[in-house]
């Protein structure tokens, strides 16, 4: 438990530590830029593949059996999707 712990409170300040050197390499607009971009694409990514997702769950249900498959891709989609969305 304390592993998890100290990995919800590294990790952020890792990570702002890493985009504060970048913006010092290579700029601080560019470097929004970058992180307006990913947010961008977690987006458009989580959207377009939750629904194809979605759309084999139902077809799967539909037939009768469990999407088990299904629903472990929406939710490792779903994380994907979240670490996109987060600079």
């Amino acid at each position: 438990m304390p592993y998890l712990f100290l990995l919800f409170i590294l990790m952020p300040i890792i990570e702002i530590a890493v985009l504060i050197q970048v913006g010092r390499s290579i700029g601080v607009l560019l470097t929004i830029a970058i992180v307006i971009a990913t947010a961008i694409l977690g987006t458009a990514m989580l959207r377009h593949q939750g629904m194809a997702t979605l759309r084999k769950a139902q077809t799967r249900m539909q037939s009768g059996e469990m999407p088990a498959q299904q629903l472990l891709e929406g939710l490792l989609l779903v994380v994907g999707g979240v670490l996109l969305l987060t600079p």
